[in-house]
This record gives C-alpha cells, sequence and structure tokens, in this order.
C-alpha cells in the first residue's frame, strides 16, 4: 500500500499533514497521566494507579469529554483505547456509548495514531501491557462499524518499503530523537525558573539541579549505548518504586524530586507526540503547561511570535462581553454520556463555536476584536450542554458566572486578566529576573466558570508563543501592565507552570 488515500474494508489510512488544524493530543488520556498533587498524594501515601483509580478515571473521563468538545479532533494512542478505562468503558458491551464511539471514530472526531501497527485492530506485540478485555472490547467496536463507515488512521508513513523501514526512520526522528533531545536538553534551561514553575522551593533549586544533571546524564549514557531513550526507562530509575512494572503507577518517595520529575517526563512525553504530529498538545487543568519548558521554538503556522511588548500587552486589557442568559451549567461533564457529546457536535452552536476559536487562533492579532465572539458561542454552547444534560435527567445545574481568562506567561512571571459577567481583575506574579538575553512564554486563553469545579466545562488553550527580546522589553512590557486600572501584585509562593482552575502536552521501535 502506497497511497495514503487508498483503504481497506474498515480503515482510511492518513499522515499526520492530512489531520485537521485544529486537531490537538490530549494528555489527560495518557495511561501515566496523574494531576499534580494527586502525584504527590500518591507519593506520600505509596498508593498505586489502581488505588486511586476511581479519583483519577472520574478526572480524565472529564479531560477525554473535553476534548471532544472544545477541539474538531482528537488523536489518541491506539494503546489508550483498549488500556485506558475512561475511554474502554463505553466499548465493553454492545449499546448506546459503543454505537456513540462509533460514530465519533467514522466521523474522524477521533483519529487513532498508529505507532508501528498498519492496522487499528493488530494485536499488540506479546512483551507489550494489554488489558485483555479492553483489547477484545475495541476489536469488537472496529468489526461492529457499519459497512461504509471508515476509521482514519495517522501513522507516520504508510509507504510499503522492506521491513516497514520508512515508518521505522521517520518515528526515530521525529519521535523518539526529539523526545531524547527535550530531555538532555533540560539542564540547559535556567534552573531557577524551571525549579519555580514545577513548585519546587528557592532553597531547593540547587538539589532540584543536579537531580536534573542525573537524569539527563542518565539519559545521555542510554543514547551512547545505542539504547533507546523512552519514558519508561527514566521512570525505572527516577520515579518508580524498585521492582515493580511501571504499568501499576507506585512512585517512590525515596527518589528525590520524584513528583516533579514525573511531571516534566510526562509534559516532554505529551508535547513531544503532538510536535511530531504538527499539532497542538491539550494539557488538562492540574498539569505542567508547555511554557515551563522554556522553548525558542519555531512559530507554528497557526500562531506565531508575539514580540511587542505593546502588542502583547492587548491580551490582558478589558474586554466586553455578552449579557449571559442562562445561569446555570452542568456541575460535572463527567455526568453526560458519550452520546451526549456526538450530540452536542452536530448541533450548530458546537459548529460556531469551533469556528470562532479556528479564527482566532489563525489571527491572534486581532484578539480584541474576536474574544467576544469565542465567548459568545462558548455561552451558547454550554446552553446547549445544559440541555442535554436536563434531557438525561443528570443535570445537577450549578450556578455559572461564566469569564475569560488570559494567562500571559514570560519566563517565570505570570500574568493573569479575568473579565466577564461585570468581573474585571488582573494581576501579576513577578520573580526577579534571574537570566540574559531573549524571555519565551505563552498567552493561554482560558473560559470557564468563575467558581469552577474540577469536572466542569472549560476550556484552555495556548493561542500564541511569546519572545521578547531582552530585560528592557520585559521591563517595558511590566510597567505598562502595572499601569492597567485595578492591577494588583499576588503575594505568596513564586507561580509555578501548572494549569489550575484559577490560572490557567531488537529491530521493533519500542512502546511510545
Amino acid at each position: 500500500m502506497t497511497d495514503v488515500e487508498s483503504s481497506d474494508a474498515l480503515m482510511t489510512p492518513i499522515r499526520p499533514a492530512q489531520l485537521d488544524p485544529g486537531a490537538v493530543v490530549a494528555q489527560s488520556l495518557d495511561n501515566q497521566w496523574v494531576p499534580a498533587q494527586l502525584t504527590k498524594d500518591m507519593i506520600e501515601r505509596g498508593r498505586s494507579l489502581d488505588q486511586v483509580a476511581e479519583r483519577r478515571v472520574q478526572e480524565v473521563r472529564a479531560e477525554y469529554f473535553r476534548s471532544l468538545i472544545n477541539a474538531s479532533q482528537v488523536v489518541i494512542n491506539r494503546a489508550y483505547f483498549y488500556n485506558n478505562d475512561a475511554i474502554s468503558c463505553d466499548l465493553m458491551e454492545p449499546g448506546e456509548p459503543r454505537t456513540a464511539h462509533q460514530k465519533l471514530l467514522a466521523s474522524g472526531a477521533i483519529v487513532p495514531f498508529l505507532l508501528n501497527e498498519r492496522h487499528p485492530a493488530e494485536n499488540p506485540p506479546g512483551h507489550l501491557h494489554v488489558r485483555r478485555g479492553g483489547f477484545a472490547a475495541w476489536q469488537e467496536t472496529l468489526a461492529g462499524l457499519p459497512s461504509a463507515d471508515r476509521v482514519r488512521c495517522v501513522r507516520m508513513s504508510w509507504d510499503d518499503t522492506p521491513g516497514d523501514q520508512e515508518n521505522r526512520d521517520l518515528t526515530r526522528i521525529r519521535l523518539f530523537q526529539p523526545f531524547a533531545e527535550k530531555v538532555q536538553g533540560l539542564t540547559a534551561k535556567d534552573i531557577d525558573i524551571l525549579a519555580a514553575q514545577v513548585g519546587v522551593a528557592r532553597e531547593d533549586a540547587d538539589r532540584f539541579g543536579q537531580r536534573l544533571g542525573e537524569v539527563v546524564g542518565f539519559s545521555n549514557d542510554l543514547s551512547v549505548r545505542r539504547q533507546p531513550v523512552v519514558r519508561n526507562a527514566l521512570y525505572e530509575e527516577f520515579v518508580a518504586v524498585p521492582g515493580t512494572n511501571v504499568a501499576e503507577g507506585r512512585y517512590d518517595r525515596d527518589k528525590p524530586f520524584a513528583a516533579e520529575i514525573k511531571q516534566l517526563l510526562d509534559l516532554v512525553y505529551n508535547v513531544n507526540l503532538a510536535d511530531s504530529l504538527g499539532r497542538y498538545p491539550l494539557t488538562p487543568v492540574g498539569s505542567l503547561r508547555r511554557v515551563v519548558l522554556q522553548e525558542a521554538r519555531e512559530a507554528r503556522a497557526t500562531t506565531g511570535f508575539v514580540e511587542d511588548p505593546e502588542q502583547l500587552l492587548t491580551f490582558l486589557k478589558r474586554q466586553a462581553f455578552a449579557a449571559v442568559q442562562d445561569h446555570l451549567t452542568p456541575s460535572a461533564v463527567s455526568a453526560l454520556t458519550l452520546e451526549d457529546i456526538w450530540r452536542l457536535r452536530q448541533t450548530p452552536a458546537w459548529n460556531a463555536y469551533t469556528r470562532a476559536f479556528g479564527e482566532l487562533t489563525a489571527s491572534p492579532e486581532a484578539f480584541q476584536d474576536s474574544a467576544g465572539r469565542v465567548f459568545d458561542c462558548y455561552v451558547r454552547l454550554n446552553s446547549e450542554i445544559l440541555a442535554l444534560a436536563r434531557e438525561r435527567r443528570h443535570a445537577r445545574p450549578a450556578a455559572w458566572r461564566p469569564v475569560v481568562e488570559v494567562v500571559v506567561t514570560v519566563g517565570a512571571a505570570v500574568f493573569t486578566a479575568v473579565s466577564g459577567n461585570g468581573l474585571w481583575e488582573v494581576a501579576g506574579s513577578v520573580l526577579p529576573l534571574t537570566v540574559t538575553g531573549s524571555l519565551t512564554g505563552s498567552v493561554q486563553l482560558v473560559l470557564r466558570n468563575l467558581t469552577a469545579g474540577r469536572q466542569e466545562q472549560r476550556f484552555a488553550r495556548e493561542i500564541a508563543s511569546v519572545r521578547l527580546a531582552g530585560e528592557r522589553e520585559w521591563s517595558q512590557f511590566h510597567d505598562l501592565v502595572r499601569r492597567l486600572p485595578g492591577y494588583r501584585d499576588t503575594a505568596g509562593p513564586a507561580p509555578t507552570g501548572t494549569a489550575s482552575a484559577t490560572t490557567q502536552d531488537n529491530e521493533d521501535l519500542p512502546e511510545y
């Protein structure tokens, strides 16, 4: 098979360039994903992933549904369909949930990512961890698709070269090698900023930097010995309890900074997959955001860099938004069903919302003109969600004060502006500038309830990358922000790079 437009009775193979421009890779579906605070609790109490499964699955499922609500297309590693209970629970028995999943597959809303496989139903290699019941349900789900439906599957290459060599080469070049490079570059970052953003106390920054040096040294040794630098190998050395299977998720409190290193490795792992596909990582609440990596990466075609301090200020200036007519929203997105998500994606409100956000990310410089339109579409979309929830009689509606939050991060400084529903707040948390040369960061747009619970519908996405030339531009931007009406400096610990509800990636290739 050499033509990526060809298809068999089930599958349409596509390359990364054929994904939707707005496609995302949802970090929460990673089988090792745990919110930062839960990670610390697990380490302190010696608990495994199975022992926190109920709480974790609820949060993963809420993020899964949010990704399908807030993005046109979600790319999912094939293994997660059968190894992740938050997804596989819809596939275990014939019925409405499995049918909804089949519709999402056939419509291209969900796209399986294949590593070595050439078919989504192919048996995985025997050495990989597989939940057999989940895999059988995944195969039955695919086999039960209507005869006219096709599943779009993305792979680095579909060319039928001897030994599938082109796919192996591209996967090494685009996926495995960049992961190793990102890990090995951690000590090239400003350690004080990195420590602050992962939540390490200032007095522990030097010890944290030394531990990162050990991570980088270990990774370098693997490379020199021509062994693959994969997350599991790093977990075994720096995160997991010795002698346990990494899949069990037992994290060792006797290993220095195990929680912080796990969060960094997870961030690198997930943004790396998104980068390899040329699309966006969708970072869930409670996880490190990409800005922590202090990258001077090339601008994406859909974002670009903001380099002018006055242009950057426009993201924080007050916006006017439409009045909210419906003051209720479902208290938990995870209380919906997958069929609800499918139906929501068929509504004019959902199509208008994704179209408005696509226009914003395509032209972030027009933020002042387009943010209000995104907000208005978001409000209408939530009204549709509430209508579906009421129809199912599982609404449990909560009071809703929808707001727009803009989070601008430059170096270790975080500025937030919250507006909507008659509210206006702008605040900054600033560390002393410790670097010379250019500073990088991001602009993130967050749409949420002012008093959000963890499982409510919300949206957060990077809309622009920031690069200021040096201290002069940084001082100019900081001075402009301080002049905004009502600006305040926040007290307390240094800002972290964690997205939160209040301040918002043998010859066989190893499993990725």
